[in-house]
């Protein structure tokens, strides 16, 4: 016998919220904080390389400085005994020299070409080209830090010259170095330390404001408009809130137009559906073959009617979802668009006894889609020839003025009241009794407006009927 398979329990369930993989960098937060801290930290990172430089240049100039003092001290205490050279060192030359950092201090007085007179003979001494020089040198494997002075010794004249050199190990000046350097690279992390907190700090007040619109917009949707008040906001955020509002102002027209047409469109399918059945259940009682026949014909009309009245809620549809930027690139040639529509209509204008005056330019080319822009033209010239009286005419034009295409349809009929002119391209309304679906001027506004062309109504020429103007840009 199979298992029975596990169910899930049933009750609402809840959906954790995934949180992208790269959350920390989507924060606004972190982000300005980075902002900040990189720069900063570059920043300090160069000033402490030119902090540390500095220190050492400092030192190295003290350390040059006291040991050309205990030189030239101890080139002072240089003298003669008969014909020879002494030096008697005093202790005021390595006192100079003294540190509490235990560093050793080297010297060696010497005649060039001739003996040591004091001092070491291990000591590294160089003969300075100029006087005093000073050089690193290293005695036992310390490294050492020297200066070198020559002295002249005057005698029966003849002239002797002394090389005095002094030199010392390098604690005092590597310790003056992490004095004056190390101090200054706390006080650049204790800035960045404080000047971090602060930003979060001001970072966390400023961004209140969007914490609270984020909890407040759920409330706002429940109970009342979900329109945000700009002015309690800061400055930076005044624009962002600006274009949501003004978002949410075109959602909302959008809606209660959908919604609308909709129930318009639902309030005029019902009627020739309800006609349809109501044709059809009398056709279902019916013996008499002529009757049957005469409601059969009826019912063909109403199907008629509601086929075009469908059509045209497509087409209304299509032109309201219709785009200009799909149109970049597609020409179309006006001129062979409104010959077809007038070829199509020819018959009906014969019919109702209109006749149709065409005055179009040759070259007048638009972008856009040449399927919907038939659909413009053919409403327009359609709407004329039905409320043109019988011996009437309709006048088409397309001429190209100054780069404009312009379509113009004039009839002879009874016209539109200026009031209503605007009500008039609404879905489904009607200025007259004629017989129709009051959805043909609402396509070619929607035709129009996806083609970035305007639409008007003006009055015929001498006052008489209508005449629609339609202004495109240039291809």
């Amino acid at each position: 016998m199979p298992k029975p398979k596990n169910r899930p329990a049933s009750g609402p369930t809840t959906t954790p919220v995934s949180r992208p993989k790269n959350w920390p960098t989507n924060s606004l937060r972190v982000r300005l904080l980075l902002w900040l801290v990189l720069p900063m930290t570059v920043f300090i990172a160069a000033a402490g390389l030119i902090t540390r430089g500095n220190a050492w240049r400092t030192a190295n100039l003290l350390q040059d400085d006291a040991l050309l003092s205990a030189a030239r001290v101890m080139a002072g205490d240089i003298g003669w005994e008969g014909n020879d050279l002494s030096a008697s060192v005093s202790p005021s030359a390595i006192e100079i020299l003294r540190t509490p950092h235990r560093d050793q201090v080297f010297f060696r007085v010497q005649e060039i070409g001739g003996p040591i007179i004091a001092g070491t003979s291990d000591f590294p001494q160089h003969i300075p080209e100029t006087s005093p020089q000073w050089y690193d040198a290293q005695v036992g494997g310390t490294p050492i830090r020297a200066v070198s002075l020559i002295r002249e010794m005057y005698d029966a004249g003849a002239t002797r010259r002394v090389i005095v050199s002094v030199g010392r190990t390098l604690h005092e000046r590597d310790a003056m170095v992490a004095a004056l350097w190390r101090p200054q690279m706390f006080y650049f992390a204790a800035i960045v330390t404080v000047a971090v907190v602060l930003v979060c700090v001001a970072l966390t007040l400023e961004l209140r404001p969007l914490t609270r619109l984020a909890r407040g917009l759920p409330q706002r949707v429940r109970t009342s408009s979900v329109r945000i008040d700009v002015e309690p906001l800061r400055s930076e955020l005044r624009p962002i809130v600006s274009a949501f509002n003004e978002c949410l102002d075109i959602i909302e027209r959008q809606t209660a137009m959908q919604r609308r047409f909709v129930a318009d469109a639902a309030h005029q399918l019902r009627t020739p559906l309800t006609l349809l059945g109501t044709q059809l259940q009398y056709a279902r009682r019916q013996q008499d073959p002529a009757l049957l026949h005469e409601t059969l014909k009826a019912m063909h009309q109403s199907n008629r009617s509601l086929v075009g009245l469908t059509n045209q809620l497509l087409t209304l549809a299509q032109a309201e979802a219709a785009d200009y930027t799909q149109f970049e690139g597609v020409s179309v040639d006006m001129r062979a668009v409104a010959t077809g529509v007038i070829e199509q209509l020819a018959l009906l204008a014969q019919r109702r006894r209109v006749e149709i005056v065409a005055t179009l330019a040759e070259y007048a080319e638009v972008m856009g889609n040449e399927q919907l822009l038939s659909v413009l033209v053919f409403n327009l010239v359609d709407n004329a020839i039905r409320y043109s009286p019988e011996g009437g005419a309709v006048m088409v034009t397309l001429a190209v003025t100054a780069g404009l295409v312009t379509l113009s349809v004039a009839d002879e009929g009874a016209g539109i009241a200026h009031e209503l002119r605007d009500k008039v391209f609404e879905p489904f309304f009607r200025a007259s009794t004629q017989p129709g679906s009051g959805l043909g001027l609402a396509i070619v506004r929607e035709i129009a407006r996806a083609h970035r062309a305007e639409v008007k109504l003006e009055n015929g020429a001498q006052g008489r009927g209508t005449m629609a103007v339609v202004q495109f840009a240039p291809a």
